[in-house]
């Protein structure tokens, strides 16, 4: 898989957490959806998924978890990652 151009940003406090995903083509945003709807089957918690503009063209996934004590979204977050080849996460 050639260098992804998804921007992906990670944020978390006690029992929160969330993943933001930025892109720019319909074909990454395909490629989220469907890393989205196989990842989040790790989880037993239900997560908060939206999207939005951002600047310079981009649209963005977020996907929250709430109350997660068990750090379940975790092994989502691994898997989307892992999923679109993302190579950092800021």
């Amino acid at each position: 898989m050639p260098v992804c151009s998804i921007f992906a940003d990670h944020k978390s406090e006690e029992r929160y957490t969330k993943l933001s995903l930025a892109y720019s083509t319909e074909e990454e945003e395909r490629m989220i959806e469907k890393a989205i709807a196989e990842s989040t089957l790790l989880c037993s918690l239900k997560p908060n998924i939206y999207g939005g503009s951002v600047t310079e063209g981009k649209r963005m996934i977020t996907i929250e978890y709430y109350d997660d004590c068990d750090r379940e979204g975790g092994k989502v977050y691994e898997a989307i990652i892992k999923y679109l080849g993302i190579e950092q996460c800021h």
